[in-house]
């Protein structure tokens, strides 16, 4: 179902403004964060080359359509199982300043700017792990996070899931979730990606705007006359 602005049940709300939903990966950033994570655990010896060779099979079943999110999930994970969220933290604190903050697109900052500026609610919504998507909306300002959430014991991460995975579908069955828990009542939504995964949230915002689009969500976008967004980055991001 569409958002709307009976979305929001509680009774505890406030005054009306619009809700700005990003994705990250090709959206806000011109890359994709795991695999800029990944290289950076393994160039500081963190994880073995190994793990970039995984990523490489996932992301070409990936472009053919036959991802298995959990393996993937599985396999990413893999460097955070037994380490503290503090030793994390740490080292996610390094990668924002080094590798995320020259990836971002000067175009992402001004609309998140846009948004501030009107006092719309920012809110990232991310298929990658929430070790890294919440430092990086802190960085940019970002008010809330939704992202693949990490199990943790006693301050330790164990390398597993939590909860509903925010991809694809799963993107909007956590936003719906999300809204519930807010004092808020909407006016609208606005929803940005680069992704044809993305479709189920794009279907259910009200203001879908298509960054960078691959070729798929390019053609739906253009048969449903959505906005097309044109995001450059200058610098050479991808390794």
């Amino acid at each position: 179902m569409p958002f709307t602005t009976q979305t929001i049940t509680n009774s505890n709300i406030t005054m009306p403004s619009y809700l700005a939903i990003f994705d990250l990966d090709e959206t806000l950033i011109a890359a994709d964060t795991t695999h800029l994570w990944h290289h950076f655990l393994v160039e500081k010896g963190l994880a073995p080359p190994s793990l970039l060779t995984h990523e490489n099979t996932m992301m070409a079943a990936d472009a053919k359509g036959s991802l298995d999110m959990s393996s993937y999930i599985t396999t990413t994970l893999e460097p955070l199982t037994g380490k503290s969220l503090h030793t994390i933290r740490h080292l996610v604190d390094d990668f924002i300043r080094e590798v995320i903050t020259p990836a971002i697109y000067p175009q992402a900052l001004e609309r998140i700017e846009w948004h501030r500026k009107r006092g719309d609610h920012l809110l990232i919504i991310s298929a990658t792990g929430e070790h890294l998507v919440k430092p990086i909306a802190t960085f940019l300002g970002i008010d809330d996070v939704i992202a693949i959430e990490i199990e943790q014991n006693h301050g330790v991460y164990t390398g597993k899931t939590t909860g509903i995975l925010s991809f694809k579908e799963g993107k909007v069955e956590r936003l719906k979730r999300w809204l519930q828990q807010q004092n808020h009542r909407y006016k609208g939504c606005y929803g940005y990606s680069d992704s044809i995964n993305d479709l189920p949230l794009l279907n259910f915002v009200n203001k879908p705007f298509a960054v960078n689009p691959d070729p798929a969500l390019a053609m739906h976008a253009q048969m449903q006359e959505w906005t097309i967004m044109d995001w450059r980055h200058d610098n050479n991001i991808l390794h």
